[in-house]
């Protein structure tokens, strides 16, 4: 299995719940493909750096998962059909990323 990210932005008209509600069903996609979730991380609402679909704004959520490389295709394509999905980006960590990745959580729960 692999060590994967992904960041997605939800168009910011969602209220917290329906918010809520698309990161819960991305992770079930995980889940149900075998895929074990390793960190989930709202950002919440940011800025855009350029308007997309007229927004300018966006629900930011990164969720960090181990699985086989066929599950990304399955994720991707929830993406696309899902309108409350603006942008996404999907990236295989290498070694050195996903030991890096470790340290920002353990720092990150430290700070908590």
């Amino acid at each position: 299995m692999n060590q994967y990210e992904t960041v997605f932005i939800l168009t910011p008209v969602l209220s917290d719940e329906q918010m809520k509600e698309a990161v819960e069903k991305f992770k079930g996609i995980l889940t149900n493909n075998g895929a074990e979730i390793i960190n989930e991380e709202l950002w919440g609402m940011k800025k855009l750096a350029y308007p997309i679909q007229k927004k300018s704004t966006g629900f930011y959520v990164l969720v960090e998962f181990k699985a086989e490389p066929t599950v990304i295709k399955t994720l991707e394509v929830n993406y696309r059909r899902d309108e409350r999905v603006i942008r996404y980006i999907t990236i295989k960590n290498e070694k050195y990323a996903a030991q890096y990745a470790e340290k920002r959580r353990n720092k990150s729960k430290k700070e908590d």
